[in-house]
C-alpha cells in the first residue's frame, strides 16, 4: 500500500510537470510572437548605372545610407549593379536584394512571378530616347518598318515602352521590326559598329551615342507616353512588415537625395560620373538634353504604372493585369515626407 501511494504521488508530480511545462511552453509562445522582427544589420540595394538613378549614388557618395540607417541597426550597405531590370528583379525574387532601384516594368513582371515586394517611392519619370543611325532618315514610325533596333530584355520599360508604341503606330514589333535584347554597354557598341540601326536606350546612352557621331535621338520616351513611370524604389514584403520604421528611413533618404540632385544638377552629373567612369561633359549634355525628371511622390506613377500591367497582359508577358494596391504600398512616403 505504501509503495502504490509513493507511485500514485510520483505520477502526480509527473503530470504536474507536464502541465507546467504546457503553461510554460504557451507563455513563452506568447511571449516569442509578441517579440519584435530580428535586428536588420545589413542590406543588400540593387541599381544600375543610369541617371536615372543617380538618386541611390549620390545618397551613397554623401554616406547618407550608412548614417541615416545606422540609428536602425544597419552597420552595413552592400551594393549590386546590373545592367537592366530583368536580372535586378530574379536577383530580388532569389531573395539576395533588400531594396532596389529598377524600372517599374520590371517590378511588375517580378510580381506576377510571386516577388513578395512593393514600389515605396518614385525614382524618375519619362528619360529614354530613341536612336537612329545618321544614315537613316526619320519623318514618322513607318520609317522604322525593317530596320533592328536595340533595347532592354522583354519586361523592362524600354521594351514595354517601345512595343506599345510600335503597335500603337500601326507596328507589329514581332515582324516589322527586328528588336533585339541588349544590355546598354552591348547596345552602344553595337549601334556604333552598324550591327543595329537604332538603339531605345535610358540616358546617358542616348547623349552618349550622339556625342561620338554614331546616331541621332529621333523620339524622346515623353513623346510616346507622356510622363510615363520609369524608375521606382522597391522594398522587399519581409522588410515592409518586420522593420517599417527602417523602411520610412529609407524613403526619407530618398526624397532627400532626390531634392539634393535637383537643386544641384552639376554636382550629381560627377558624382554620375566618378561612380561610372563615364566623362563628365557627356553626363552634363545627357541631363541637358534628356527629358526626365527626379521625383519621389508614388502618386505620380501610379496610373501610368498600373497601365504597364495592361500592356504587359496584352503583349503576353504576364497572366493578369495588377491592381495599384498589388504594386504600391505609398504609406511610407507619406510618412516620411511629413516630416520633412
Amino acid at each position: 500500500m505504501k509503495k502504490l501511494g509513493v507511485l500514485i504521488l510520483t505520477l502526480l508530480l509527473v503530470a504536474s510537470a507536464f502541465v507546467s511545462g504546457c503553461v510554460s511552453d504557451e507563455e513563452g509562445g506568447a511571449e516569442e510572437d509578441s517579440e519584435e522582427a530580428p535586428a536588420v544589420t545589413e542590406l543588400n540595394f540593387g541599381y544600375q548605372p543610369s541617371t536615372h538613378q543617380v538618386a541611390y549614388m549620390t545618397a551613397m557618395e554623401k554616406g547618407w545610407w550608412e548614417e541615416d540607417l545606422a540609428p536602425f541597426g544597419v552597420e552595413k550597405i552592400n551594393e549590386y549593379e546590373f545592367p537592366t531590370g530583368a536580372p535586378e528583379m530574379q536577383a530580388m525574387l532569389a531573395g539576395d536584394l533588400d531594396v532596389a532601384y529598377v524600372g517599374a516594368a520590371p517590378v511588375i513582371t517580378a510580381l506576377s512571378q510571386g516577388l513578395d515586394a512593393k514600389i515605396i517611392a518614385a525614382v524618375q519619370i519619362q528619360g529614354s530616347d530613341l536612336v537612329l543611325r545618321p544614315e537613316f532618315e526619320y519623318e514618322t514610325p513607318q520609317d522604322l518598318e525593317g530596320l533592328s533596333i536595340a533595347t532592354f530584355p522583354p519586361g523592362t520599360i524600354q521594351d514595354t515602352l517601345l512595343r506599345n508604341w510600335l503597335q500603337e503606330n500601326g507596328l507589329d514589333p514581332d515582324t516589322d521590326v527586328d528588336i533585339k535584347a541588349m544590355g546598354p554597354g552591348e547596345a552602344i557598341s553595337a549601334i556604333s559598329a552598324g550591327s543595329v540601326d537604332a538603339v531605345f536606350l535610358p540616358h546617358p546612352a542616348p547623349a552618349i551615342i550622339e556625342s561620338e557621331g554614331n546616331g541621332r535621338s529621333v523620339v524622346a520616351s515623353g513623346e510616346m507616353q507622356a510622363d510615363h513611370a520609369c524608375c521606382v524604389l522597391v522594398a522587399s514584403g519581409e522588410l515592409i512588415r518586420g522593420q517599417p520604421e527602417l523602411v520610412e528611413q529609407i524613403v526619407a533618404t530618398h526624397i532627400k537625395a532626390t531634392e539634393y540632385n535637383k537643386n544641384n544638377v552639376d554636382e550629381a552629373a560627377q558624382i554620375f560620373a566618378d561612380k561610372t567612369g563615364w566623362e563628365v561633359e557627356k553626363v552634363e549634355k545627357s541631363l541637358a538634353d534628356w527629358d526626365g525628371a527626379w521625383i519621389a511622390d508614388p502618386e505620380l506613377i501610379a496610373n501610368s504604372t498600373v497601365q504597364y500591367t495592361q500592356v504587359q497582359y496584352e503583349l503576353g508577358y504576364i497572366q493578369k493585369p495588377l491592381t495599384k494596391e498589388e504594386i504600391f504600398d505609398t504609406s511610407f512616403y507619406e510618412a516620411a515626407s511629413q516630416e520633412e
